[in-house]
């Protein structure tokens, strides 16, 4: 079974990519959805998150990611710490979730595969690009979040530039109808992989 990460920076459209590989068939593993998932779970990830950033980290059971978000990316070393304690639980979880897959292919998104130098993971990586104006205007409507505060985000990530030059394939995510071809042409070329 080949092992596709699906990346982008954020906004550009990574989720609603992987719905178009879903309606295909294709098994789509969200490792963000899953962190925060486990973050709101697992006693142990939510003591060791309490210890490292106070009991601010959570109000009740739910995960405080303004509080949390406002945090990390005024420090690389929060961000690195936090890391080290959600990615590993991540990891084991999707190798437990891929045993119980049977496709040719399946699909892990996650935001920063190339961040955390985790190419090696993956036999074939996609990213997902956008416009800037297009990305910070999406996660504006979904987050409720400034413009100011997306485009540090966007700052804190890889270029699109050094993503593209490091993946197999490309979808470009300005319109849908564009991006919804693309992602047909890819399935396509992967299911001959694995013919």
């Amino acid at each position: 079974m080949i092992i596709v990460g699906l990346t982008g920076g954020i906004g550009s459209g990574k989720t609603t990519i992987g719905k178009f590989f879903k309606s295909m068939g294709i098994p789509v593993y969200i490792a963000d959805k899953e962190a925060k998932d486990l973050m709101k779970r697992s006693k142990v990830i939510r003591r060791k998150l309490v210890k490292l950033f106070g009991e601010k980290a959570y109000v009740g059971d739910e995960l405080n990611r303004s509080y949390l978000s406002s945090k990390i990316f005024a420090d690389e070393a929060l961000l690195s710490k936090m890391n080290a304690i959600v990615h590993p639980k991540v990891g084991a979880h999707f190798k437990r979730w891929l045993k119980k897959q049977d496709a040719p292919y399946i699909i892990k998104e996650a935001a920063i595969i190339f961040e955390n130098g985790l190419e090696g993971q993956y036999d074939v990586i996609i990213t997902v690009v956008a416009d800037e104006d297009l990305r910070i205007g999406r996660v504006v409507k979904r987050d409720n979040s400034s413009i100011d505060r997306v485009k540090a985000i966007i700052n804190n990530q890889l270029s699109d530039d050094e993503k593209i030059k490091k993946s197999d394939f490309i979808i470009e995510n300005n319109d849908l109808d564009t991006a919804k071809k693309q992602t047909e042409e890819i399935h396509q070329l992967l299911l001959q992989r694995t013919a």
